[in-house]
């Protein structure tokens, strides 16, 4: 069994800065894709960021804003956010797509909250 568990979340200022990290745990498996994903309430939830083999790809909102990195060695994932906005409050949710024998398996942390305050 995977488990990805998140830290770093919180509570910060608008223009504030903030970093998630995500590390996946398990046996006798491999990463193909991690990222971010956020859910406000109300609303559904997005896609925020994603890297896969070096690639990297973002949502508009958060373009420029954020970055996403991973250290392949200690199978973690990592959000740098920058120049935080109300509207970046959400839970954050880290997610990977990991291979374990011959399955290809979606795995979700348990979702860290940060909120902006204006």
């Amino acid at each position: 069994q995977v488990q990805l568990v998140e830290s770093g979340g919180g509570l910060v200022q608008a223009g504030g800065s903030l970093r998630l990290s995500c590390a996946a745990s398990g046996r006798g498996f491999s990463i193909n894709t991690m990222g971010w994903y956020r859910q406000a309430p109300g609303k559904q939830r997005e896609l925020v960021a994603v890297v896969m083999r070096g690639v990297t790809n973002y949502a508009d909102s958060v373009k420029g804003r954020f970055i996403i990195s991973r250290d392949n060695a200690k199978n973690t994932v990592y959000l740098q956010m920058n120049s935080l906005k109300p509207e970046d409050t959400a839970v954050y949710y880290c997610n990977a797509g990991v291979r374990v024998g011959y399955r290809d398996l979606e795995v979700w942390g348990q979702g860290t909250l940060i909120t902006v305050s204006s």
